[in-house]
């Protein structure tokens, strides 16, 4: 199956984001994506083409919440940006969780709960 290719581009002087860049006509952006590729002012961020467990698209900035382990009594959950770099999408600062973990069905439980730009203190939470 053909995953869909889709972008966004986080705004860093207006604090918005724009989705599907890659159909741009937007007067705050320009008139196509190579414009938006151009902008020192977007992080543009690719699509993974997997959706979480409530069906929300997972795009590279994303921070989700990862089940860690397998105790279902006591669960503990990880807290992980989505990156993509050399070719591929990882999870930052993942040690038990991989990425392929994910894309072979074997971690189930991921939800996407917020992003880099707007939600940093996500992260640095798990880090206390």
């Amino acid at each position: 199956m053909a995953r869909e290719i889709k972008f966004r581009a986080w705004d860093i002087v207006r604090n918005r984001y724009y989705q599907d860049v890659q159909n741009v006509y937007d007067e705050n952006i320009g008139d196509n994506f190579q414009n938006v590729l151009d902008d020192e002012e977007l992080v543009v961020e690719q699509y993974t083409g997997l959706k979480d467990k409530n069906g929300v698209e997972i795009y590279e900035g994303d921070i989700v919440k990862v089940l860690d382990g397998e105790d279902i009594e006591d669960p503990y959950y990880t807290y992980l940006e989505i990156r993509y770099e050399q070719g591929k999408f990882y999870f930052h600062n993942a040690y038990a969780v991989t990425f392929d973990d994910v894309l072979d069905g074997d971690v189930l439980d991921v939800e996407v709960i917020g992003n880099i730009h707007e939600n940093p203190e996500l992260l640095e939470k798990q880090n206390e």
